[in-house]
């Protein structure tokens, strides 16, 4: 008997070939997993029938780990070892961490230490965020294969857009610790507008407005057929629906006229104040009651216009990278034809409202704005897997949120891949020596966008040696900039001559800070003109530099060239510069630099002179015309 290759409705594998492949929103307060079955995505559910996994851990003393709903639950109960909105943690240090003296753990290391991720001590020992992350992810991952009833050949895994490298870097380890093949790590925003745009055909120019539990981003995306292309992006990866319960929790402390409380109580508060903004979203006024460790008893109530009044900074903190994305893309709110809201943040009134007035149109909330991430990352992971369908010739092109570049002298910036430009890409520069005989050359990595390297943000440094010793000018070094489809970045320098190489991955200790992701873009454009000037001059400092060096050289070979008039005029010329080039009068460098041009120009002729005659000495007339 024949076997026939029978396929599923919508998929172009017969059933025993298709590859189980999951997307997987890892989210700050809830995360789920979604999947393509039979042609149709769907969210994953637990054994009670529960779409989200509460992205809590608890340590348990006896060495009992729970996540999800049941590490919830024991939120007051044992704050200090269990780990909530651990998302906000990944890849930062200590100091990027925002209201870290109101949290309850117990962190480890010192606190002034400037670099590394930050970890956290817990009753089952020291745990790093990524650890924690890969919990959550293995549970999400034991689902789907119970549920799937096999082994997953991959995720796509989706992150903030406006999270960096070491964001990026952290995420992919944590699912590598739990056993997931990363097939892809996919912009939150892009994959709400892959859902929305297949689901409801959608064309045109729409925003993403993706207000979650710890993080904020808004990118602008042009959709056509079969192409889902990203405009601008931009966003905070430290604003979130977490930052609306704390001002609602420094509110209750404030109206129960409360003194400084227990973790214990601080957590209990904090969870009142999240359910209370939740209750808020369908009704006007909000009861908040506790009973604390110390006897006392709080009862108070928040209203609407409460809630709105100490939330209005937050609703315009998310407005500002808003307006800069669409600046970015050159459209104006108007050309924007819907704005799709994701996010269980977005579900507040006021963000609603706000959106709504900006924008001049309704948002767009016919997709769950709870599911509508992990659902497009299904889709796109069902896609990369090989299960390929009539009709999924699609195109994705995501872009990076921040420019890359490498420090020249002078300490300046040169950028190599600038800001919204689509990924994966690869761009290259050549580049040279500074001076004679070099035989190195270190190079600096850098993420921003202004003008001087002490502006931007370090990535990573490494050297390239081998270099032959030339003449300074003369080495040709190609330095390439390479960004994978997961945004991350490595980077290659050649010497062209020899094919000496030298590569890195880029992966830096923590990520940038809270205030720098924001605060980088307003600065390229608030310092612009400051920028251009302290650019130029850095220029003329390393111009001047140069021809110091030069002309020196020059001297300590042919010195005798020069009466001695003359050497103390030159002398008086370079010793002018020097003094000039450490101020910061343009102008004053280029005259003196001039000077020193026009009073070497006659030792310059003679050098020449000398050279052509050392050619031709003992070289007869015939020898030369033949």
């Amino acid at each position: 008997m024949a076997l026939l290759q029978i396929s599923e409705p919508g998929e172009s594998t017969a059933p025993h070939e298709h590859r189980l492949a999951v997307g997987i929103d890892l989210g700050t307060t809830n995360s789920l997993v979604a999947t393509v079955r039979s042609g149709q995505t769907v969210v994953l559910n637990d054994e009670l029938g529960r779409p989200l996994l509460p992205s809590v851990v608890h340590y348990g003393a006896d060495g009992h780990l729970e996540v999800g709903f049941e590490a919830q639950a024991r939120q007051s109960l044992d704050p200090r070892n269990t780990i909530v909105s651990v998302k906000r943690f990944m890849g930062r240090g200590r100091r990027d961490i925002a209201h870290i003296e109101t949290m309850p753990y117990d962190f480890a290391g010192n606190e002034n230490a400037a670099e590394g991720m930050v970890k956290l001590r817990t009753a089952q020992g020291v745990k790093s965020p990524v650890e924690v992350s890969a919990e959550i992810l293995k549970s999400l991952r034991v689902r789907a294969e119970a549920s799937l009833g096999g082994q997953l050949a991959g995720a796509v895994i989706t992150v903030p857009a406006y999270f960096d490298d070491a964001q990026r870097q952290a995420t992919k380890d944590a699912a590598r610790l739990a056993g997931l093949n990363v097939l892809r790590l996919l912009n939150e925003p892009t994959a709400a507008a892959i859902a929305y745009g297949l689901d409801n055909g959608a064309e045109g120019i729409y925003a993403v407005y993706d207000l979650g539990g710890g993080t904020f981003d808004i990118s602008i995306l042009k959709l056509a057929k079969g192409v889902f292309q990203v405009l601008a992006t931009g966003g905070d990866s430290a604003l979130g629906g977490d930052d609306f319960d704390h001002r609602v929790f420094c509110w209750i402390i404030e109206a129960a006229k409360l003194s400084p409380v227990s973790p214990h109580d601080a957590r209990l508060l904090q969870m009142r104040a999240r359910e209370a903004k939740e209750y808020l979203t369908v009704h006007g006024e909000a009861p908040i009651t506790a009973k604390l460790s110390t006897g006392e008893f709080v009862d108070v109530k928040l209203t609407s216009e409460i809630f709105t009044e100490i939330t209005r900074t937050l609703v315009q903190k998310t407005l500002g990278p808003t307006r800069k994305a669409l600046r970015d893309a050159g459209l104006s709110p108007d050309e924007v034809k819907g704005v799709v809201m994701v996010g269980g943040a977005t579900r507040m009134p006021q963000i609603q409202k706000s959106v709504g007035e900006y924008f001049g149109r309704e948002p767009l909330n016919n997709l769950d704005p709870d599911r509508v991430v992990a659902l497009g990352a299904a889709i796109q992971a069902n896609l990369l897997a090989g299960n390929r369908a009539a009709g999924d010739d699609w195109l994705l092109l995501d872009v990076i949120p921040l420019s890359l570049g490498i420090e020249t002298m002078g300490g300046l910036t040169e950028k190599i891949i600038p800001r919204n430009s689509t990924i994966p890409v690869a761009r290259a520069q050549e580049f040279t020596t500074f001076k004679d005989g070099q035989t190195a050359m270190a190079l600096h990595v850098v993420q921003g966008e202004r003008e001087l390297v002490s502006d931007c943000r370090s990535l990573a440094r490494f050297e390239l040696r081998g270099i032959p010793p030339m003449v300074a000018g003369a080495a040709r070094i190609r330095v390439t900039f390479q960004v994978d489809a997961d945004g991350l970045l490595s980077v290659t320098a050649r010497e062209q001559t020899t094919g000496h190489e030298s590569r890195i991955e880029v992966k830096p200790s923590y990520g940038l800070t809270d205030d720098e992701v924001a605060a980088m873009l307003k600065d390229g454009f608030s310092h612009a003109t400051d920028d251009a000037f302290r650019r130029a001059l850095r220029e003329a400092q390393v111009e001047a530099q140069r021809l110091i060096e030069a002309v020196q050289s020059a001297l300590k070979e042919d010195a005798q060239l020069l009466s001695m008039l003359e050497r103390a005029h030159v002398d008086a010329c370079v010793a002018k510069l020097q003094a000039v080039m450490m101020g910061d009068d343009r102008r004053a460098i280029d005259g003196a630099m001039d000077a020193l041009s026009k009073g070497t120009a006659e030792f310059a002729a003679r050098r020449m002179n000398q050279s052509v005659q050392r050619a031709l000495s003992g070289r007869k007339i015939s020898e030369l015309e033949s």
